[in-house]
């Protein structure tokens, strides 16, 4: 509980963070009030043993902290404390009577928990959980938010997360008072935004719980929140609990008036509302006033330089196993199950371990590559690039993690941890593109080149038709048939559409060279003036005119020359197809 009606008067200094605030933070956690909370979540609870939804609720909130590498520390309560017994007698209904020993701490003592009790089984059921994920647990000698608010104060923790109130009088600088996965956001007050919005040090919170009542005082009957605000404000936080020290708390009786009367007596509200009890109890009740004081700025705790201090400041080792086991015996879950809840969220941890040394490293002026930083990345190499809820992100694969081989990271987080690692993966990513928008170039490539030496053959036929050569006739044959290799090789799923005019030189260019076919023109070759004509010899054993061509058009007869023009249309018509 706290102190009554506490939280109400923090409102206006609560802040809600998102979840990421808590990364690389060191956090103590008040077991009891999780517990209490996620309890409440599920109120249909029974006993079965694989029934366990607060347990179930407890590993998905542990999974999400310890990805953010916010290493958590479990605080049981221990002892409940003397001045405290009343209090808990009263919450549990053992009995509307109070003995005189109890409400007198000096007399009474501490009494041990029942650690039968259910809900004591609920939290070994906890710690259970909380160690084998490696969260260790501190037990409390009294109260656990105490243990918290002293670590918290000797700076051994960033922050507490606790939902009793009186955490801030035991002297708690950031509490937490609750956590929501869904929304992604943890509910966050600071003791330095209470002092600067309300004026309140721990010293006025300690008097509010005299007089509003808490765990430790019944407070005093017939004053609120306001009236109660306005009594620590005029005193002070440097004066206030000297003042009760000296002259003990002003037990306040409120005078029943009506609200008219109220109004008219504003100024001196104060004086008309309060009156001092000057009875022989005065002492005595001066004295409890100094009990629930010294209770609030002296816990029994553990002291910041001891043993079970120090134990739990140390890391723990992740124990697979032990969690497989209570997974299975909770939840019924199968090993398999189990690592693919946890084991990813592990090896996220170590990463932002490893970003979180590679910053410090920075911040300290060492600036190692990768290869030479001592501790081993966890991350071998990236698989690709992914947007999981708008969040950029990458798969990477995992180096030395048994049963994890790839999972998905942050992006930002993969950058602050091994930029390298994703450079390497752009670079491979850039190769790969280039490489692909070679293969289709080297074949255009290719078709060039085949395209070139067609048309080198092509020239030089039509030079050996012009030039008239004892060998024209053969070197046209031979290029004839090589063009045609050539041609059907390079476009063989070719269908261009043939000129008509030029069916029949087509038809003798691209027929095998095992059956030539030659060109009969049936028309007398004009007489050569400076060289013998050459003339193609049996083919097939058949017998044909050839054409004769001279050097020069003007020796040749119009309708050879207009062959000659039409062969020349010809060639160049299949240097347009093959462009």
């Amino acid at each position: 509980m706290g102190v009554k009606n506490l939280w109400d008067i923090l409102e206006s200094c609560k802040k809600t963070l998102p979840l990421h605030h808590l990364q690389n933070k060191r956090v103590c956690i008040d077991l009891s009030c999780w517990m209490v909370q996620l309890q409440n979540v599920n109120k249909t609870h029974c006993g079965l043993v694989k029934d366990k939804p607060y347990i179930r609720n407890l590993f998905h909130r542990l999974r999400a902290l310890i990805a953010l590498n916010c290493s958590l520390i479990f605080v049981a309560d221990g002892s409940i404390p003397a001045i405290k017994l009343a209090t808990y007698r009263r919450r549990l209904n053992l009995g509307l009577e109070v003995t005189q020993d109890e409400t007198n701490s000096q007399k009474a003592c501490s009494l041990r928990r029942n650690m039968g009790s259910e809900f004591s089984c609920m939290i070994k059921e906890a710690k259970d959980i909380g160690l084998a994920l490696g969260i260790p647990c501190l037990d409390s000698i009294e109260e656990a938010e105490a243990q918290c608010a002293l670590l918290n104060t000797e700076s051994l923790c960033d922050g507490c997360f606790s939902s009793d109130s009186d955490v801030f009088l035991f002297g708690a600088r950031t509490v937490y008072r609750d956590i929501c996965l869904g929304e992604g956001h943890v509910v966050c007050y600071e003791m330095e935004e209470v002092e600067r919005k309300l004026g309140f040090g721990r010293n006025s919170l300690i008097t509010l719980a005299l007089i509003l009542g808490s765990d430790y005082s019944p407070g005093v009957h017939g004053l609120g929140p306001e009236s109660a605000c306005q009594i620590v404000k005029s005193i002070g936080d440097s004066n206030v609990l000297q003042k009760i020290a000296s002259e003990g708390l002003p037990f306040a009786k409120k005078i029943k008036t009506s609200k008219k009367q109220m109004r008219s007596k504003k100024t001196n509200s104060l004086d008309s509302e309060i009156h001092f009890n000057g009875s022989d109890n005065n002492s005595e009740r001066k004295n409890e006033c100094l009990q629930v004081i010294n209770a609030y700025l002296k816990p029994k705790c553990h002291p910041a330089d001891s043993d079970a201090a120090c134990r739990v400041l140390s890391q723990h080792p992740f124990q697979r196993l032990k969690l497989q086991g209570i997974c299975a015996q909770f939840f019924g879950w199968p090993p398999e199950k189990t690592d693919e809840y946890t084991l990813p969220k592990i090896a996220e941890r170590d990463l932002r371990r490893f970003a979180n040394l590679r910053s410090t490293s920075s911040e300290l002026g060492v600036n190692l590559p990768l290869q030479k930083i001592p501790v081993k990345c966890p991350v071998s190499g990236v698989v690709k690039q992914r947007k999981v809820q708008g969040t950029e992100c990458f798969e990477v694969l995992w180096e030395g993690f048994d049963g994890l081989k790839t999972s998905i990271v942050p992006a930002d987080l993969l950058e602050s941890a091994c930029p390298e690692k994703i450079a390497e993966f752009e670079e491979k990513t850039a190769l790969g593109k280039k490489q692909n928008q070679r293969k289709p170039g080297s074949k255009k490539s290719g078709n060039r080149l085949a395209m070139a030496e067609i048309d080198l053959k092509l020239q030089t036929l039509l030079l050996d038709i012009e030039s008239g050569s004892n060998t024209a006739c053969s070197t046209s044959l031979s290029s004839k048939a090589a063009i045609s290799e050539d041609r059907t090789t390079s476009t063989a799923a070719s269908h261009t559409k043939l000129d008509p005019r030029n069916a029949g030189c087509r038809a003798a260019l691209f027929t095998d060279t095992s059956q030539y076919e030659v060109i009969d023109l049936c028309s007398p070759s004009p007489v050569a003036r400076t060289r013998t004509v050459s003339r193609c010899q049996r083919v097939n054993d058949q017998h044909s005119e050839v054409i004769d061509l001279s050097e020069s058009e003007n020796e040749m007869s119009p309708e050879h020359a207009r062959k000659a023009r039409a062969l020349r249309m010809f060639i160049a018509s299949i240097r347009d197809d093959m462009s």
